[in-house]
């Protein structure tokens, strides 16, 4: 069993900014080892030499590598491509021994060749027998181990025994300290039919290793998984289970998404597998391997990939929540949960923390808890979480409008057509399983017809607005991507209660806050004041600070959507969209906030203005009387006791020992 881990990572000529970001996520994830390429034919080409000059000592210097020494010269090559043997054998020697003039302070080994059973790597059609390939490998692995270092032997993909045999026949193996595995689990080799598992794989590794050279050991140099299915927990999976594949080394395929307009061997897009193998995505932002790996290392991965094992193991309706990990939807998982019922927590943990919220509910509530990792966008996972439902409460979703303008066709697949098909797996059960949809005040726009009075805060001119605030009946307006999402959703949800007699209802939200809230600029902007605060950073204000928002505390929202739902399902209420928020009695400024976090953390908040966002609101407060008329509900939590109470579970939650809090300035209700 490998306990040490690596990554593969190729690098391109001029990635010096990929690199320094690498090696610092590398670090951080506890990876012990670097796999990368040492490319014969970009060395020989114009920069080459430089741009490896720089490369292997900044990598050396701070990981353990492992360079990978192929692709011949096309000026060399007998088929003039990277693919096809040298025309001189020794040449790759030659070139070997050079590197290690070169470099060779900064690794004790290095692999020859890589996956020589790939045409695009090895053209064995002019090596059908693979004599040019043993010669050639054969004789560099020779010189390696005569000056010092230890040869590691390119492995082939898919496994292939018999080539693997061959090798040791032709003393190629006896000549080498390892031998290099290739598997792909669950992306290519499953679905291929070519995959037996580890143990029978690498037992047959053995066993041939046994015959020819008893202390060769066996290195996985490359597995991985693609999740250009959204599944970032399967990752997380298959990672674990490499782990634990008898191997002396494991190297994860890779640290980073490949860009999407970098070609692979075989083109540009020509399998969009290749693009999705990273722990990191393309943006830099950490999938959940990388989370779970710079936050807890293998113990982490290993402890989540065990808790989310589906466990219905008897005939229940449970209650299905999607972005049930989340914030407003652990705080409703744990209400349903402590009052008895079974629910299925569907999320694809693709937020940060959202993790620690599944493991909290999971300790509290134990098998009653179903945890269900998916993603909107996966059908059949939608129809298998609602199959059996009781009751869905749709939560999930891209929530911030920064990111829909920067991925706006991620955002309606996740939010419109992921709404879509969670209301057609649900029709397809054919049973009238009622749905609250999560919906927000942006579906409203920004709002720019409304006049407003000049004053320390931002209030409507017109007075029965400012009274009362937005109501239902304020016509659509989907300004930003993130509002167009949210809103072609929230009409089909109330749709599908006219056309297909689904029991739908919609909740527009305004702002949620509460315990178990990750703050952001984006998204959770009181939690994220309060973090700021409490680590005594500067605050971002976006605007001028005089915006007003109606402020809810995430204890009145469950209420709410626990009232609704029981009328929903009565079919009392069906195909109405209602407001939810604080309501006039909890408007408030963000000067306001930031004054009262001022009073709570007993200093002075440091603040800086920035441009105003696409799509932002001066005012914003819902009318929630509808809502209220219908269910009998109204908010209990005044905000300034709300945010006091946040900023308390913040403090050991989130930011960890602190100064005690100036209570008597916290008092206020």
């Amino acid at each position: 069993m490998s306990r040490d881990f690596g990554f593969v990572e190729w690098f391109r000529p001029g990635d010096h900014e990929r690199v320094e970001e690498a090696l610092e996520g590398l670090s951080a994830s506890g990876a012990r080892y670097l796999r990368t390429h040492l490319s014969w034919a970009e060395y020989l080409a114009p920069g080459g030499a430089e741009w490896f000059d720089w490369l292997i000592p900044r990598l050396g210097r701070e990981i353990d590598l492992l360079p990978c020494i192929h692709y011949t010269p096309p000026s060399l090559s007998r088929t003039g491509r990277s693919s096809g043997p040298p025309q001189e054998l020794k040449s790759y020697a030659d070139f070997i021994d050079h590197a290690l003039t070169r470099y060779g302070r900064h690794f004790s080994h290095v692999e020859l060749w890589n996956e020589p059973n790939n045409l695009l790597d090895w053209d064995w059609r002019l090596d059908s027998d693979f004599l040019l390939f043993c010669e050639m490998v054969g004789g560099a692995a020779s010189w390696v181990r005569e000056r010092g270092w230890k040869a590691v032997l390119g492995g082939p993909c898919p496994f292939d025994p018999l080539w693997l045999d061959l090798m040791g026949e032709r003393g190629v193996l006896a000549q080498c300290a390892a031998a290099g595995f290739h598997g792909f689990p669950g992306t290519w080799d499953s679905e291929e039919g070519a995959w037996a598992g580890w143990d029978l794989h690498l037992g047959e590794m053995r066993a041939i290793l046994d015959r020819h050279n008893p202390d060769c050991e066996i290195w996985i140099t490359e597995t991985g998984y693609s999740t250009w299915r959204n599944d970032e927990l399967e990752q997380a999976r298959r990672f674990a289970g490499a782990l634990k594949a008898p191997a002396a080394r494991m190297y994860w395929y890779g640290w980073r998404d490949l860009p999407r307009d970098v070609p692979v061997q075989e083109g540009l897009w020509f399998d969009p597998r290749h693009y999705h193998m990273g722990a990191m995505d393309e943006a830099g932002k950490p999938k959940l391997l990388a989370r779970l790996l710079s936050a807890e290392g293998v113990a982490g991965v290993r402890s989540l990939a065990g808790l989310c094992a589906p466990s219905l193991a008897r005939a229940v309706r449970p209650a299905v929540i999607t972005g049930g990990a989340g914030f407003i939807g652990s705080n409703l998982a744990d209400a349903l949960l402590s009052d008895g019922e079974e629910v299925i927590l569907l999320d694809n943990l693709g937020r940060a923390g959202v993790e620690d919220n599944l493991r909290w509910l999971k300790a509290r509530h134990g098998d009653r808890l179903h945890p269900v990792i998916a993603d909107l966008r996966d059908e059949r996972a939608m129809a298998e979480a609602a199959r059996d439902a009781a009751s869905v409460y749709h939560l999930a979703g891209q929530t911030a409008v920064t990111t829909s303008l920067d991925s706006p066709v991620a955002d309606f697949e996740i939010n419109a057509r992921g709404t879509l098909n969670l209301l057609e797996a649900i029709r397809a059960t054919g049973r009238p399983v009622p749905l609250l949809f999560a919906s927000t005040n942006k579906v409203y726009g920004a709002l720019e017809d409304l006049e407003m009075q000049p004053g320390e805060r931002h209030v409507p001119a017109d007075a029965g607005i400012g009274t009362h605030g937005i109501p239902e009946t304020r016509p659509l307006e989907f300004c930003t991507p993130y509002g167009c999402s949210k809103g072609v959703a929230d009409q089909y949800v109330i749709d599908y209660a006219k056309s297909f007699g689904i029991p739908t209802a919609v909740l527009r939200m305004s702002c949620i806050y509460g315990p178990r809230q990750f703050g952001t600029e984006d998204q959770g902007w009181v939690a994220h004041f309060l973090i700021q605060a409490l680590k005594g950073e500067r605050i971002s204000v976006f605007g001028d600070g005089r915006q007003v928002r109606d402020v809810l505390h995430v204890s009145d929202a469950v209420a709410a959507y626990r009232r609704l739902m029981e009328e929903v399902g009565a079919g009392r209420i069906g195909g109405r969209a209602f407001n939810l928020g604080g309501g006039p009695e909890n408007a408030v400024s963000l000067r306001q906030v930031l004054a009262e976090i001022g009073r709570i953390t007993g200093r002075a908040v440091q603040v800086t203005h920035e441009d105003w966002r696409p799509g932002d609101q001066l005012w914003f407060v819902a009318d929630t009387r509808a809502l209220g008329q219908a269910v009998g509900w109204q908010p209990t939590v005044g905000w300034q006791s709300g945010i006091a109470a946040l900023a308390d579970w913040l403090a050991e939650h989130r930011i960890g020992p602190q100064e005690p809090l100036p209570q008597p300035e916290r008092m206020r209700a």
